[in-house]
């Protein structure tokens, strides 16, 4: 099913695209992917569909490191360290080494998470099974938690946004009573599944438009022409390590609910100027940094994939977006997606991976082939990008249920969340609310009905105890490492 014409066409369509996305700064994964959405859920095979989106995810990936390189304006947040040593290079006249050095990285890191993911994807899974509704209830307090405590800024402003989340997942039907709820006499709400989206859309794609519009500045254009480079073989022999490195770190990374790309590329590229013979050349054009941080935030793409499909849990904003998407298709990531006995399920399961694969891969000749195009798509002018933006913010949005209110939550949730990002809430956590506080919900009223209302079973269960443990140590540790200036913040705060 996936090497079929069709399918094989739109996963490309979603590489060429996610790569010019993550190229053009602001054009982040999770708010591209959010736009096309709405475009590809009707879409047969629904195989084909997610190859669009998974396309897109690997391009993005790639793609935050044109610009990154070339004008030192990383595309995409985990971009952010290449800029260290890629821009450097770009200003010696090796801008193609860079480019070329960072397509060969990204392809390893993404192909050794997704073999990680094939193969312990389904012993988790089976593992997870064991957990009843008072054990998913705390695994999803514990996936909370963890993106309200890597938040950027304000721990407290990133709890207060994770639950601002939940509360706006309230609104409409109730899953649990078949009750409206919060809706304040508004009629013709859309059906739960179907809001995330537009929702999505309005706090990623409206408030960057309505930020870098308000910020518009001449961009900064690319330096002469280059021909194309590509690493020696004595340069090859220096990238084993910081690929080895940044490939196992971005996955541990990724894995971890909430520490997406950008931790994965400045603890890579720390891990790999500490255990580099060439320290020196850190910082002034090194290969070995540009490949250790896109090895890393590329290799975050099979890892954040891990909790998503295995416990329902997303591992970052980008597979929070998916999981919509395939609950959309009719998939309930989760313990039991793997033990599903329809075949339907299992083939979609398969070519979901497969399909992983097969994009991290297909991207490689791309981006070796197109560099020297993709590095002019940063000189697009802002005044005409972001209006476009807006329209297919509109669009996709109506397209989900083909009426007016779908856009309006839109555009309120776009005002909403620029307004929270001039007051230094991140975005993060309120979608992962929005995701996970239905899951929570569900499980917490599935379990106090099965104990009768007792919360006996939950302090009876070494399982929930531990992961509510962990949910503590997840935010304490985070506030703790804040206030002595040290950790995995300290680091974020160099970006």
């Amino acid at each position: 099913m996936l090497f079929t014409a069709k399918v094989m066409l739109f996963m490309l369509a979603g590489i060429l695209a996610g790569i010019l996305a993550g190229a053009l700064p602001g054009l982040t994964a999770t708010m591209s992917i959010a736009l096309l959405v709405p475009f590809t859920y009707r879409i047969n095979p629904p195989l084909a569909g997610m190859m669009v989106l998974l396309g897109v995810y690997v391009g993005a990936m790639h793609g935050g490191a044109i610009s990154a390189i070339l004008i030192r304006t990383p595309g995409t947040p985990a971009a952010a360290a290449t800029c260290f040593d890629g821009f450097p290079l770009a200003q010696q006249g090796k801008a193609s080494l860079a480019l070329n050095v960072s397509s060969i990285a990204s392809t390893v890191g993404g192909v050794f998470s997704t073999i990680i993911l094939i193969t312990v994807a389904r012993p988790i899974a089976g593992f997870a099974l064991s957990f009843g509704p008072f054990e998913m209830f705390c695994l999803t307090v514990f996936g909370l938690s963890i993106i309200a405590g890597v938040s950027e800024g304000s721990i407290l402003k990133g709890l207060i946004m994770g639950a601002m989340g939940m509360l706006f997942a309230a609104v409409g039907r109730s899953a649990v009573f078949d009750v409206d709820r919060l809706t304040f006499g508004i009629q013709n709400l859309p059906e739960s599944d179907l809001r995330y989206i537009p929702l999505m859309i309005g706090v990623f794609a409206i408030t960057e438009a309505l930020t870098q519009v308000e910020n518009l500045k001449p961009s900064e254009r690319s330096v002469d022409a280059f021909k194309n480079m590509f690493p020696t073989r004595e340069q090859m022999k220096r990238l084993l390590a910081p690929l080895g490195i940044g490939s196992v770190l971005g996955t541990l990374i990724g894995s971890i609910p909430g520490a997406g790309g950008d931790i994965a590329g400045f603890v890579a590229y720390d891990q790999t100027k500490k255990a580099s013979k060439h320290k020196e050349e850190f910082g002034k054009g090194s290969i070995e940094g540009v490949a250790a941080s896109e090895c890393a935030n590329n290799a975050v793409t099979g890892g954040a994939m891990i909790p998503m499909m295995t416990l329902g849990i997303p591992g970052d904003s980008v597979t929070a977006i998916l999981l919509g998407a395939m609950i959309i298709i009719g998939l309930q990531p989760g313990p039991t997606l793997f033990h599903n006995p329809d075949p339907k399920v299992q083939i979609l399961v398969a070519g979901i991976f497969a399909g992983l694969m097969a994009a991290n891969l297909l991207v490689l000749p791309v981006r070796l082939l197109g560099a020297p195009l993709f590095s002019r798509t940063v000189a697009i002018p802002a005044h005409f990008l972001w209006p476009l933006v807006v329209v297919f913010c509109v669009v996709g949005s109506f397209s989900m249920t083909g009426t007016m209110m779908s856009v309006f939550i839109m555009l309120a949730f776009g005002v909403f969340g620029y307004v929270m990002k001039k007051l230094g809430f991140p975005p993060g956590p309120l979608i992962l609310g929005v995701i996970l506080g239905p899951i929570a919900e569900s499980n917490l009223h599935r379990a106090l009905s099965i104990s009768g209302g007792s919360l006996a079973p939950l302090l009876r269960s070494p399982i929930a105890l531990i992961l509510l443990g962990l949910a503590v140590m997840s935010v304490l540790i985070p506030w703790w490492q804040s206030r002595s200036g040290g950790g995995i913040k300290s680091v974020s705060a160099k970006k």
